[in-house]
């Protein structure tokens, strides 16, 4: 029995059957079809409400018929997290590096921060194998305090959440619940429960009265590197605020906060060049084969969302194409009968899933485990050979920086012999973090171009994922029960608007961007970038050059 468990998928994707959904979409495509021959073959004048009528539905058809290609096979993928546990032993458990992104303590409070980074920490998977970074690109002390504050509450949180199962791990969500303290309950989980209230009270009431007051606190101790500084214009703050020093099960994950460096000479590339930054000094300090980036909104709705990823990414028979896993949004605040869409039903039930049933949803900027030497730019093809291959120095310069200590654990992470952090101090830390944070760091490298988060658009996700696909890696749904993740939906037309707007023009730039197959077929265009001597390299000597290609320092000069 133990060895047919050992022979069963950690994961199974099951087609949906919609036979009926499939006549009444390809019926309103025909007739689709029908009016626009109506328009042309009609013999109504040819006028101007005419021709905007036509070019109307001209769009609508060509929408219907994307649409209708995307959703036509839907899937659904079931993951098996007790087999993992059968498989792997808990202390053979990969790392991941959790990531989590703010820019403005005012449109996104501390306490919301918090909140994420708590349910983060308190996730049913070893500690030692866990590290969360936070990005803050309003160089806030308000949420550095926030976060220091929440580290003291996080060393009752956890092992409370732990020791009582505890499925919502959000304290605001969680306190908020009237069932959590239900007349069943032990007087001992009363008490306990009544003092943890007691504990996230005073810390929410601590965090309120430094945000309402004009001057919050002295800029003094650990907040003197905040004085003086801007929010376009400062240099690189990087503070650990919590270290598992002896890599203890029982201890608590580390927490790490970072404030990559802003001039106004240099463009910061919005979101993208936040998580580039944290890829790179998470890959120092922990270089954890997998990571989960989420926003400071995204609460963990379902503790094992860990495992069920993992299901995904780590199955021997077909885990090893796929480079990340997107988990579906939901909203706890969303408006009575949704009247804005926000809770965006119909693109999870029927986009995402039908393209789950193709090559993959796509990447949907939150909520998604990803593959590190996918980010990297690995291709899936390249797995095996660049474990056994040997890495050219020259050739990782040019790709990943010039820092010393990141090429040695970038190297590590692409040859997959050992996801280490070589053994790397604080202090070092520190500096090196310092060093690929800063602005002149990804000059001339492939960095945002064919590598980690892409630049270019303010909807980073969508030529990210695309970037990912297009060298062959598949993606994948992770839907569990509970579902895994939950958040803050946009509270009225207004902020609505605003965020459609948003992605709106984002999407456009990127449909009519360098990245766009669109672009690819009219002009022949390739996504190589010129300005990546690297990727110059590949479009030189091949269609592109393996990582274990031993380079001849002549070629290469």
């Amino acid at each position: 029995m133990a060895n047919q468990g050992h022979d069963l998928p950690l994961y199974e994707k099951i087609w949906v059957k919609r036979k009926f959904q499939r006549v009444i979409d390809t019926l309103i495509l025909v007739l689709l079809l029908l009016l626009l021959s109506y328009r042309l073959f009609s013999s109504n004048n040819f006028t101007f409400p005419w021709f905007l009528a036509f070019i109307c539905e001209s769009w609508f058809t060509f929408t219907w018929i994307v649409i209708l290609n995307t959703k036509w096979s839907p899937a659904v993928t079931i993951t098996h997290p007790n087999r993992l546990l059968l498989r792997v032993p808990e202390s053979e458990f990969p790392p991941v590096d959790l990531l989590v992104t703010t820019a403005d303590h005012v449109l996104e409070p501390p306490i919301i921060t918090v909140n994420t980074v708590l349910s983060l920490l308190a996730l049913d998977y070893p500690t030692n194998k866990l590290a969360c970074y936070v990005s803050d690109d309003g160089c806030s002390p308000l949420t550095f305090y926030a976060l220091m504050e929440a580290s003291k509450f996080a060393k009752f949180w956890v092992p409370f959440c732990k020791k009582n199962c505890v499925q919502v791990r959000a304290p605001f969500r969680y306190f908020s619940d009237i069932a959590t303290n239900k007349s069943e309950d032990s007087l001992e989980f009363k008490q306990e429960w009544l003092q943890m209230k007691d504990m996230y009270d005073n810390l929410c009431q601590k965090i309120e009265e430094v945000t309402g007051k004009t001057i919050p606190f002295q800029l003094d101790g650990e907040f003197a590197v905040f004085s003086n500084t801007d929010q376009r214009n400062h240099p690189t703050i990087i503070k650990v605020i919590l270290e598992n020093m002896g890599d203890l099960l029982d201890g608590l994950p580390h927490l790490i906060y970072i404030s990559r460096e802003k001039r106004p000479q240099y463009h910061h590339n919005y979101k993208a060049g936040a998580m580039n930054v944290l890829t790179r000094v998470s890959g120092l300090m922990t270089n954890a084969p997998f990571i989960l980036n989420v926003d400071c909104d995204m609460f963990v709705n379902n503790p094992k969302i860990v495992l069920h990823a993992l299901c995904i990414l780590m199955d021997s028979q077909r885990g090893k194409e796929v480079a990340f896993v997107q988990c579906f949004q939901q909203f706890y605040d969303g408006i009575k009968d949704d009247p804005f869409g926000n809770q965006w039903m119909i693109t999870f039930k029927n986009i995402i899933m039908g393209m789950a049933g193709l090559q993959g949803p796509f990447y949907g900027g939150t909520n998604a485990f990803h593959r590190r030497n996918a980010i990297y730019g690995l291709y899936p093809d390249e797995i095996e050979s660049e474990r056994k291959g040997k890495l050219e120095e020259k050739i990782l310069i040019e790709k990943f920086g010039s820092s010393k200590e990141f090429i040695k654990s970038s190297a590590q992470a692409l040859g997959g012999s050992a996801f280490s952090a070589n053994d790397i101090t604080t202090f070092n830390f520190i500096e090196a973090a310092t060093q690929v944070s800063n602005c002149e760091y990804e000059y001339d490298t492939c960095w945002g171009k064919q590598m980690g988060w892409l630049y270019g658009s303010i909807s980073e996700d969508v030529p990210t994922g695309l970037n990912i696909q297009r060298k062959g890696w598949r993606s994948e749904c992770c839907t569990p029960d509970p579902i895994a993740f939950t958040g803050c939906a946009p509270g009225g037309i207004l902020s609505t608007m605003l965020q459609q707007k948003r992605w709106a023009s984002g999407l456009t730039v990127v449909f009519f961007g360098k990245h766009s197959p669109i672009t690819g077929m009219l002009f022949g265009t390739r996504p190589l970038d010129s300005n990546c001597s690297f990727c110059d390299l590949q479009r030189t000597y091949s269609i592109r050059v393996p990582y274990n290609w031993v380079v001849n320092t002549t070629l290469v000069e």
